[in-house]
């Protein structure tokens, strides 16, 4: 695969079409971004770390995002209209309300959003008792060059708040069930199904929940692993785990830690045309304004 710089979104105009030869997908966990309090989210996104997510967006440069937490459609177009004020134009955008009524999942767009398959009534059975997925699975379609469509699978699955209703591993581990059948209905459908599955995932490499949703054999999904790109390329000595680059994508300072728990995952298909010279987590300065995620970033060649 030949080396391509991610500066900028390269494309010709093609009988009336925009043609990309390159495409960036992102995602990042906007963190509560409500333009009003709900039942149980009482503080809305203020100014400053609105300002910060478009700037950690912005740095970024996208053509197309995946957002958990996002509020009500009225937030996402405040988002929306304000990156474009800014200088980033998304004309195509999705939004999938699920059970919780609070936070959701969007995508923005510079290319077409041709299909759409939202998933918001998701259940399962657990222990004997019926639950719903919190928040909807994003399936939408994309064509970023008249020749070239692929789909995208954005989900937030359950955190690691304790209810009282289930254990949340075991609830999390039930929505990644859920998620990976909505990935298998695909490869039925297309063996060569080109898949961008990302989101926060709530959870570890090593969890059932990640594994659930990875897969195995012919149609296991293949981890992108964005690092920051601080220069840092050593393998690890150990062959059996992964390089020692920094992937970390969320503190949580109950525990004063950081994790790796946002995910781009890719089906066979779509990995061909990967380029991990454009897969990164961004490292912007203080960051933590605008939310305890750190958005991170996959490109992808297409000519």
């Amino acid at each position: 695969m030949k080396f391509r710089v991610f500066l900028g979104l390269n494309f010709l105009l093609l009988g009336g079409r925009l043609w990309a030869d390159t495409i960036r997908v992102a995602e990042y966990n906007v963190e509560n971004y409500l333009d009003q309090p709900t039942e149980s989210r009482r503080s809305t996104k203020s100014p400053e770390a609105r300002a910060k997510v478009r700037e950690s967006i912005r740095a970024l440069d996208p053509d197309v995002i995946a957002l958990e937490e996002m509020g009500t459609t009225n937030a996402l177009m405040e988002l929306r209209a304000s990156l474009k004020t800014d200088g980033l134009d998304f004309p195509f955008w999705d939004h999938v309300e699920g059970a919780d009524t609070n936070i959701h999942v969007a995508v923005l767009s510079r290319f077409p959003i041709v299909a759409r398959h939202p998933h918001t009534n998701d259940s399962f059975l657990l222990d004997g008792k019926r639950f719903s997925v919190s928040r909807g699975f994003a399936d939408v379609d994309i064509r970023p060059a008249t020749n070239f469509t692929f789909t995208l699978i954005a989900a937030h699955l359950k955190s690691k708040r304790p209810v009282p209703e289930a254990d949340e591993s075991e609830l999390r581990a039930q929505e990644a069930k859920v998620l990976r059948h909505i990935v298998d209905e695909h490869f039925k459908a297309d063996p060569g199904a080109k898949l961008v599955v990302l989101g926060d995932f709530n959870d570890v490499k090593s969890s059932a929940a990640i594994k659930e949703v990875i897969g195995r054999g012919k149609f296991k999904l293949i981890d992108t692993r964005p690092a920051e790109p601080n220069g840092d390329h050593a393998t690890n000595s150990d062959p059996h785990f992964d390089p020692m680059t920094v992937t970390w994508t969320y503190y949580y300072g109950v525990e004063d830690t950081y994790s790796r728990i946002d995910y781009i995952l890719l089906s066979p298909a779509m990995a061909r045309f990967w380029s991990p010279e454009g897969t990164y987590v961004s490292n912007v300065r203080d960051w933590g304004i605008g939310s305890d995620h750190r958005p991170i970033m996959a490109g992808f060649t297409i000519d």
